[in-house]
């Protein structure tokens, strides 16, 4: 007899903040067609994070003038709220009214403060990532759409992973990162018929 493999796209990872969610491989809505989404935070009333490989053909100098030095991308975070910039990044509490995210990941805090230390060291660009909208559930969507498999949840990624704005293959390498079945999954192409 021989033995069949496992093709069904779950895991048993539940979401916290800091972890990540990557989108089932053939799902096709427009924000969220092989997604990886930051989870900023998770509890009862809701959850919320940001896509972080959906990046727009702006300059975020375009976007706000006092980010003339960023040549870091920009990021669609997802369908809610695309009038605000928001941000996430590793210069920890120093950058007032930051919310802790996890280890050395914070989101939100003072705009100036993120402009004076982007100045201050081109280098500290790698240290802070901008996104148009945000991802949002209510109350126990995501709980629901993860049971229906719409979603697995990634606790095996480096900061490095989430900071860099430069990779096209995010979602293909956080896959192939969960094993077998995934690896292989993460090569299936988008529609089968163009197999």
């Amino acid at each position: 007899m021989i033995d069949k493999m496992d093709f069904s796209f779950k895991n048993n990872n539940t979401p916290y903040k800091g972890t990540l969610l990557l989108s089932d491989p053939f799902e096709m809505d427009v924000h969220f067609t092989r997604s990886v989404i930051l989870i900023c935070n998770h509890d009862e009333e809701g959850t919320f994070g940001f896509v972080l490989n959906n990046y727009i053909d702006l300059s975020a100098k375009e976007l706000n003038e006092e980010l003339e030095n960023y040549t870091g991308r920009v990021s669609i975070g997802g369908p809610v709220d695309k009038t605000n910039l928001y941000y996430i990044h590793a210069f920890g509490p120093e950058i007032d009214g930051s919310e802790h995210i996890t280890g050395d990941l914070y989101f939100g805090g003072s705009f100036e403060g993120i402009i004076e230390r982007l100045k201050a060291d081109p280098a500290n660009e790698s240290k802070v990532r901008f996104f148009i909208g945000y991802s949002g559930w209510s109350g126990e969507q995501l709980t629901e759409e993860l049971t229906q498999n719409s979603w697995i949840v990634v606790t095996n990624h480096s900061l490095q992973q989430i900071m860099d704005t430069h990779s096209d293959t995010l979602w293909k390498a956080l896959m192939a990162q969960q094993g077998t079945k995934f690896r292989l999954l993460a090569d299936f192409p988008l529609n089968p018929e163009n197999n």
